[in-house]
């Protein structure tokens, strides 16, 4: 415990005096300060995220309607009686119904699970921690990039630098491929989905 307490009263006497020229001792260096925690806390420092995000949204929809009209008219007599069969005896006879019945539904499953480590960029006033990383792999012909960015506390890291994704605030994961399976699922260009749009089969 003294031996401890010396080491901590040397660094800070050092830290003050500053280096002299050719010494290894750096006051911003990890081991200037003995006591202190080796979790991130500085820009530059590096975190572990821990990507495991799973999504599901399922929406539903029933609509009914239902309208029905009608509209007889009807001469008994003109003149005198008129017969049943005759045309007078109904001059107009209308009718009409209307129905709509609609579903719909729309269901969304996602499920992301990956590392990646990001750096520290900006450590705000009250010490959260604003990381941005990325990840580039590439495989034969695909590319697969992954981004990742949000804040972070320090309390909440391990004491080897990692972190779930479900407590980086504000985080935002993008992950975007290219190659043969991308070009096969991409989305069709704007021509071809007006088309689809203006032919009837």
């Amino acid at each position: 415990m003294k031996l401890l307490l010396l080491i901590s009263i040397a660094s800070a006497a050092f830290g003050q005096l500053g280096a002299s020229p050719g010494s290894l001792f750096s006051a911003s260096g990890r081991l200037a300060d003995p006591t202190r925690d080796l979790r991130a806390a500085d820009i530059g420092d590096i975190v572990t995220v821990v990507v495991s995000d799973s999504a599901s949204a399922l929406a539903k929809g029933v609509t009914n309607t239902s309208r029905k009209s009608s509209a007889k008219n009807t001469i008994s007599s003109l003149a005198g009686t008129v017969a049943g069969s005759s045309p007078l005896a109904s001059l107009a006879n209308l009718a009409n119904q209307q129905q709509l019945d609609s579903q719909g539904q729309t269901s969304r499953n996602m499920t992301l699970s990956t590392t990646i480590s990001a750096r520290v960029v900006e450590v705000t006033g009250n010490g959260t921690m604003l990381i941005q990383g990325s990840k580039d792999i590439a495989v034969n012909s695909e590319r697969q990039t992954i981004t990742l960015h949000g804040f972070i506390r320090s309390s909440d890291l391990t004491t080897a630098n990692t972190i779930r994704s479900d407590q980086v605030a504000d985080m935002t994961i993008k992950v975007n491929g290219k190659g043969v399976v991308g070009d096969a699922i991409k989305r069709p260009f704007i021509l071809y989905r007006i088309l689809l749009g203006l032919l009837p089969f």
